[in-house]
């Protein structure tokens, strides 16, 4: 008898677990699309249009580096750019540390 009342119990006890995984793994789940939708996304947006726009680089475009020196392209090999800055003076700079073509 003592058994039978052990076993009523554990059974019943059963569906409560589960209910309580998955009230325990809800919150979870919204706070990682929170995380997906608020950080990931837009910084995978922002990376592909900066991508597209360093694929897009001609002679002659204005543009600014991630350190701040503005300057023009007058050159471009596979993942360098020379830009020139001020008369008579051009750097080298590797394609990624441009960070925006001047706006017009």
């Amino acid at each position: 008898m003592f058994f039978d009342i052990a076993y009523a119990q554990e059974s019943a006890a059963v569906p409560n677990q589960t209910a309580v995984m998955v009230a325990n793994i809800v919150p979870l789940v919204f706070v990682f699309g929170v995380f997906y939708f608020l950080i990931i996304r837009p910084q995978q947006k922002t990376k592909k249009t900066h991508e597209t726009m360093l694929k897009a680089l001609d002679k002659n475009d204005e543009v600014i580096t991630n350190s701040g020196i503005y300057g023009t392209i007058v050159g471009i090999k596979d993942d360098t750019v020379l830009l020139r800055i001020a008369e008579n003076v051009k750097i080298e700079i590797q394609k990624s540390a441009i960070g925006s073509k001047k706006k017009q």
